[in-house]
Order: structure tokens, then C-alpha cells, then sequence
């Protein structure tokens, strides 16, 4: 694109004039508004001009460039202040000054846009209104000439006629991850769907977890469709997956398990030790001769064989020596969080756990049952078999006959399709299992990346409703654990591939060193002050001014700023073709219906 040709006229056109400059500090310019006064702004091109409205762009026709700016209030002196009453129709004499925000500075060669203040204006200096089309092309015009961009994705329009459309390239987009925030109603679901659209016009790769099932409609020969549990609606085009606990480490059990106390933790870790072992010695066959010269230490002494009954390493009157010695021989396996084990099994194992230590009448055995040691654990061991029957991870505990979800993700990698959408609509709230599951999911898709597998094809993975799923710690003072999976792609997956963009309506209770790795924030309304603090804090492109705009932004529009996008850019978000079904209840059709088929009270003859 030349952006000569798009503006042949040039930028600064007599019909935009706003005034002069009158007043010249650090960061704002005065402004003489000239037409303050009329009643209403005018149209040039197609489209309506402010002509002196608070959040309009300008542009200030300096001594070296043009400079961006934004007016972000107008007011009149003291002495006119008083004019202005309830039978005020409009007054061309009308003597009103406005602040301009300044932004950055435009070429007056090439109408390149760079963030910050080469050279500021002079008093006298004139102010236009920008053009519709230029302000839509600033993420182009930020642009460097080598940099041509084949692929965009088109999101919006600065005005509400939608002539100035907005288009964006994905690397600025997902480049340095992307964040949607806004509180409910703004248009976030709105933005999330018109993002993925565009993305499916592509060849790309979107994993989108979706957490309420709002994004279902999202169907065809692109998108491959799934769900975890048991989702209200229907599943006729998704493919009913599993989370095998082979794919848990020993923190997403601690996690879900939540021990406690300085009983139930360490029976819990020695159980998974011992179950971990059973394996080791099941794979390799307890009758070898391996398993058996560490057992007696290469035949130099014989102090008995471990004992395995039904899976279970039983330890109440044995030996310790064996034991011991084949934990040592495998502790690379038996202390790695990653190792798998029969979770089953774990809560008789803890029982077995349970022992008094050591048999005073032999030293080198354990001692018999604690039946204390029972007691303190038997809340941990209901919680466990509690777990084992919640419907909240019957994808994890009973739904072995349906494929891990892991491997559909790895079969979405190496296919043809665009888009893989996760539903966890169906995963309850009890034990934390969407957290945790959630968290499995986005260490495996970590995993993946730090083997290279995304090297040749960048991965966006969407987490809609992320402040359920980011910045969790789960469990007590002594056994506590970090669900950090997100914050961790958010951290290095960029560097391998992967990226992630965030959705959610609390940006507050998103760490701030989250938020600070996103690249790309497109912020909808925002009317709490802390979520406001949380996002001017986590991006540097944005200050108190700016933000004072975002609680009063339009269903459906959005300020896109960030690393990325130095001046921010105020835009009408495009509405979806497959809109998220996102809407509550419609009580006007469920009580109307259900008023007409009863008799109120007043249709009632009294007795």
C-alpha cells in the first residue's frame, strides 16, 4: 500500500479545520477550538467529524511533521463559562479551548506514524480533524517499508459507518500474545468470535478453550469440535474426550487431593512413591534378577524380597532394607513429578502408609498398623474416593473408553483443520476441576512447544474466561500448589511458537505479570477502577488519560493498545457472522408462555 495514493488531496484538508494552537506543554497542546460553537459536527467523505468533540483525533500541522493527537477535553474560559444555559441553540463566536493528548508524529514524507514527540508545535500552529481512513491505516502506517503484509485480519471500523476499516496484521495481533478484556455486555464474546473468523480464512492453528460452550455454533470443514464431560447442549458434531490421570503430575494431585497438616502430605508422597515403584518392578518382573540382586544388594546379604499384594507394597511387619534400596536404585523414576502410577490404588496405598516406625523388637522391619496415623488421614481419604465419584472429573476417573483429549490435541496439530475447539462447559466446579484441568491442558500444549513441534506452524491457543484458570494456588501452607501452565506459555511460549491470547471480564484477578507479557491488550468497556489500575500498570503504552476513555466505550467498541500499537486506537468492533451464545434466559418468552397457561389469583372465586 502507498499511502500517498490513499490520500492524493493530502492529510490536512479546510474542511477539517478545528483552530490554532494556544497553549504548548510536555504532553498536551491547547487549542483555540474555532467552531466550538456550532450545535453540531459536520461530514466530509462519508463520514461525521467531532469538529472539537472530547476523543476525536487531530492533527497538528507542525514546523518539522505532522503530530498525532487526541482531544481529551474541551471546556470555555471563566467569563463565557456562563453563556452557556438551558435556551443555548449555538454560537459561532464561542470562545472554548481544548486539551489535546499528544501521541506521536507523522511523516510528512511517506506519512509514516511513529509513537512519541519529535518536535513540538508553535503557538499559532494549526489543528485539523484526521481523516477517518488515516486513523483506520495508523497499524499500517506504524509499519516499516520492508515489512508488506500479505495476511491481515480485518476487525473493525473507526466510524460507525464502517467505511474505515481497521485491518491488522497477525503478528501484531498474537506476535506477543493478545488479551481481550472488558466487563460484561461490552462485546468481549463478540470480539473473541470476529477474531476467530478471521483467523479461519488462513491456514492457521486456534485451540480455543471454551469454558461455557458459547462458541458451539463454530462448525464445518475447519473446525474440529470436542468436549470434556457432560455439556447441557447438544454434542452431535463433538467428540466425547477423556483426561487420564497419565497425564496429571504429583502437583495437579496435590491440587485436587489438597493435603494437609503433617500427616496426610507425607503418607500421600510416600504412597505415590510406593505405587511408582510397583510399576517400575511390574515392568521389569518381580522374579528378575535385577529386581532381585537390588533387593539383596548384589547377593552380598539377603534381608528379604519387597512385598506386592494386589498393586499394593505392603509394609507393615517387612523388611525396610529392600524397599529402601529399591527406592534408591530408582529414584530418578520414583522422585519424578511426571511419573505415572495407578491412582486408583493410591488411597489403599496411604493406608498401607499408615505404620508405626520402626518395630522396636527388630530395627530393621516396620512396625505394625497406626490406627492414628488412619485417623489423621481419613478425611484426606474421603476427599480422594469423594473425587473418584464427582461427576466433575468422570472424564478423568471414568471415561477411559473415550480418546485422551491430549491426543486429539496432537492429532489437530498434524491435520488440516483450523480450528480445535475445547468445550469444559460440562466440568463442574467441585475439587477445582477446571482449574486443574485446564492447567494439564496447557502444560502439555508447553511441552509440545519446548520439543519443537510448533516450529513450522505457530499454535494461538484462545483461553476464554481466563481468570478462572490463571494465577491459582490450590492447597495448604504445607503442601500448596501452582497452577502456572498459562503463565508460563505467556512467559517463554513465544519463543517456541506458541502463543496465547486471554478473554476475560476480571482483569484484576489476573497476576500482573501476566498481563504485563501480553503484547496486545483490545480492552472493551471497563468501569472498575482496579481492573483500570490493573491494565494502565500492566501496559506501558497507556496512561491515566487514555484510560479514562474505557468506561465509557460502546457495546461493540474497543481501544486496542499495546507494545505493538504505541497510540492507542479507538475502534467499532465488526459483528461475528456466527455470533457466541452468550445471551441469559429470555424470561419474556418462558414467562409469557408460562402466565398464559395458568390462573392467577384473581380468576379464583374465593371460597
Amino acid at each position: 500500500m502507498n499511502p500517498e495514493d490513499e490520500f492524493p488531496r493530502g492529510l490536512l484538508r479546510p474542511e477539517l479545520f478545528l483552530g490554532v494552537a494556544s497553549a504548548i506543554s510536555a504532553r498536551s497542546v491547547g487549542v483555540n477550538l474555532s467552531v466550538a460553537g456550532h450545535p453540531s459536527g459536520s461530514h466530509y467523505a462519508g463520514g461525521r467529524y467531532g469538529r472539537g468533540e472530547v476523543g476525536e483525533f487531530v492533527l497538528i500541522e507542525g514546523q518539522q511533521n505532522l503530530l498525532l493527537g487526541r482531544i481529551a477535553e474541551v471546556k470555555l474560559r471563566e467569563p463565557e463559562r456562563r453563556s452557556i444555559k438551558a435556551d443555548y441553540v449555538g454560537n459561532t463566536a464561542l470562545d472554548a479551548i481544548g486539551h489535546i493528548q499528544l501521541l506521536g508524529c507523522v511523516s510528512m514524507e511517506d506519512l509514516r506514524v511513529t509513537a512519541g514527540v519529535d518536535a513540538y508545535p508553535r503557538l499559532g500552529d494549526r489543528i485539523y480533524a484526521a481523516p477517518h481512513r488515516f486513523i483506520a491505516l495508523l497499524p499500517v502506517l506504524m509499519e516499516r517499508k520492508e515489512d508488506v503484509a500479505t495476511v491481515t485480519i480485518e476487525l473493525g471500523s473507526i466510524d460507525q459507518s464502517g467505511e474505515s476499516r481497521v485491518s491488522v496484521k497477525p503478528e501484531r495481533l498474537f506476535g506477543r500474545h493478545c488479551a481481550i478484556l472488558g466487563a460484561t455486555g461490552g462485546g468481549k464474546s463478540w470480539t473473541t468470535a470476529r477474531i476467530i473468523e478471521e483467523c479461519l480464512k488462513h491456514p492457521s492453528k486456534i485451540i480455543l478453550l471454551d469454558a461455557t460452550g458459547e462458541y458451539r455454533d463454530f462448525q464445518g470443514e475447519h473446525v474440529d469440535n470436542c468436549h470434556l464431560g457432560s455439556p447441557l447442549y447438544d454434542t452431535t458434531n463433538s467428540q466425547e474426550c477423556s483426561l487420564p490421570p497419565t497425564s496429571f503430575i504429583e502437583s495437579d494431585f496435590i491440587a485436587l487431593f489438597e493435603p494437609s497438616g503433617k500427616v496426610q502430605g507425607p503418607k500421600m508422597r510416600a504412597a505415590i512413591e510406593s505405587l511408582r515403584l510397583v510399576r517400575l518392578v511390574d515392568d521389569k518382573g518381580s522374579d528378575s534378577t535385577e529386581i532381585r540382586n537390588i533387593e539383596t544388594k548384589n547377593g552380598n546379604d539377603d534381608k528379604g524380597c519387597i512385598r506386592i499384594e494386589n498393586g499394593l507394597i505392603i509394609k507393615a511387619h517387612q523388611p525396610k532394607t529392600p524397599v529402601n534400596r529399591l527406592l534408591y536404585h530408582f529414584a530418578d523414576h520414583v522422585q519424578d513429578p511426571r511419573e505415572s502410577f495407578d491412582v486408583k490404588l493410591l488411597p489403599h496405598q496411604i493406608v498401607k502408609e499408615c505404620i508405626i516406625d520402626p518395630d522396636w523388637n527388630d530395627i530393621e522391619k516396620w512396625g505394625k498398623v497406626s490406627d492414628q496415623d488412619i485417623g489423621y488421614c481419613s478425611v484426606l481419604l474421603a476427599r480422594i474416593n469423594g473425587a473418584f465419584r464427582s461427576n466433575a472429573l468422570k472424564c478423568v476417573f471414568s471415561a477411559a473408553e473415550n480418546p485422551p483429549v491430549t491426543e486429539t490435541i496432537d492429532d489437530f496439530i498434524v491435520n488440516e483443520r483450523r480450528l480445535l475447539r475445547i468445550s469444559m462447559s460440562g466440568i463442574g466446579y467441585e475439587f477445582k476441576a477446571r482449574e486443574i484441568i485446564a492447567n494439564v491442558i496447557g502444560r502439555h500444549l508447553l511441552n509440545l512447544a519446548r520439543n519443537g513441534d510448533f516450529k513450522d506452524q505457530p499454535i494461538v491457543v484462545i483461553v476464554d474466561e481466563a481468570h478462572n484458570f490463571l494465577g491459582r494456588h490450590i492447597g495448604s501452607e504445607d503442601y500448596i500448589a501452582k497452577l502456572d501452565a498459562f503463565e508460563l506459555i505467556a512467559k517463554e511460549g513465544r519463543k517456541y511458537g506458541l502463543n496465547v491470547c486471554l478473554t476475560t471480564q476480571r482483569p484484576r484477578d489476573i497476576t500482573e505479570g501476566v498481563l504485563s507479557q501480553m503484547g496486545t491488550l483490545i480492552v472493551h468497556r471497563i468501569t472498575n477502577d482496579a481492573d483500570r489500575g490493573v491494565v494502565e500498570r500492566a501496559c506501558g503504552e497507556i496512561d491515566h488519560a487514555a484510560s479514562a476513555f474505557l468506561p465509557n466505550l460502546r457495546p461493540g467498541e474497543a481501544a486496542i493498545i499495546g507494545t505493538d500499537f504505541p497510540i492507542p486506537l479507538t475502534i467499532q468492533m465488526q459483528k461475528p457472522a456466527i455470533r457466541p451464545r452468550s445471551d441469559g434466559p429470555d424470561f419474556q418468552k418462558c414467562w409469557c408462555v408460562a402466565s398464559s397457561n395458568s390462573t392467577t389469583a384473581t380468576d379464583v372465586d374465593p371460597p
